[in-house]
């Protein structure tokens, strides 16, 4: 105990402040009767004993890699840079995925990782979320095109997976379904009647509108409630062939 207090003296020392050192009684109370120590001599102690500062904040309850994970609690008004998740060690991520996995097709993600492991790419953590699934579009599925180009990663509460009807304000309130079908997966808006599903895609897609029984062969999955989209990778306009050679193409 000595030993430990002569060092946090000379620690305390270099840094010019008082608050590093620590008293052999401290240390004592520390150690038997469970008092917290102040982030200073935690830093103190951390170098004393050769221990990464995170492993021993992870003995009081607060583990940094959780950080991710707790963003959502706190949602500020104004957009900000993010330094918080530097702090994060690893999280847990897909690792392995199944070699099934076709990128031109729409898929729900979660059923193609056969593996999690722990990776330091801390805004993945929430990949290993047992209320989300996540899904891709695939880079022939335009159905949601231009809304959600092809490329897109989708986060889909399996919870909402009942259907809402209503009256939308805007193509961005209405409700975008995660659907399995015989034929595979698609991202559309969706609507309900009896037994029949209707699987609409974006008015400017080119993709028809199907009717499908539900539950038979149209199942919604969930509603998805967050996206992650490439950007710039589309030409200008002036680029692109005019109407009349487009009817020509199609």
């Amino acid at each position: 105990m000595r030993d430990v207090a002569s060092a946090s003296v000379r620690i305390a020392g270099k840094h010019g402040n008082v608050e590093f050192a620590i008293s052999p009684s401290r240390l004592s109370d520390i150690e038997t009767k469970g008092l917290v120590p102040s982030v200073f001599r935690l830093y103190s102690l951390a170098v004393i004993y050769r221990h990464d500062l995170r492993e021993i904040l992870s003995w009081y309850g607060i583990d940094l890699n959780g950080a991710a994970a707790d963003l959502k609690l706190s949602v500020p008004r104004k957009s900000h840079v993010a330094d918080v998740l530097q702090s994060a060690a690893v999280v847990q991520m897909p690792t392995r995925l199944d070699p099934a996995f076709d990128p031109r097709r729409t898929t729900n993600l979660g059923r193609m990782v056969e593996k999690w492991g722990l990776v330091p790419v801390a805004y993945l953590a929430q990949f290993a979320s047992t209320n989300y699934t996540y899904g891709y579009i695939g880079s022939e599925d335009f159905t949601m095109y231009p809304l959600l180009p092809p490329g897109t990663f989708l986060q889909i509460d399996e919870s909402k997976n009942r259907i809402q009807s209503g009256v939308w304000r805007s193509e961005l309130e209405r409700p975008i379904y995660f659907v399995e079908t015989r034929e595979g997966y698609t991202c559309c808006w969706c609507t309900l009647k009896g037994d029949t599903i209707t699987l609409q895609p974006h008015s400017l897609s080119p993709v028809a509108v199907r009717v499908l029984r539900h539950p038979q062969h149209a199942e919604v999955v969930g509603q998805v409630v967050g996206i992650a989209v490439r950007l710039g990778d589309w030409r200008p306009v002036e680029s692109l062939p005019d109407s009349k050679e487009r009817a020509a193409l199609n």
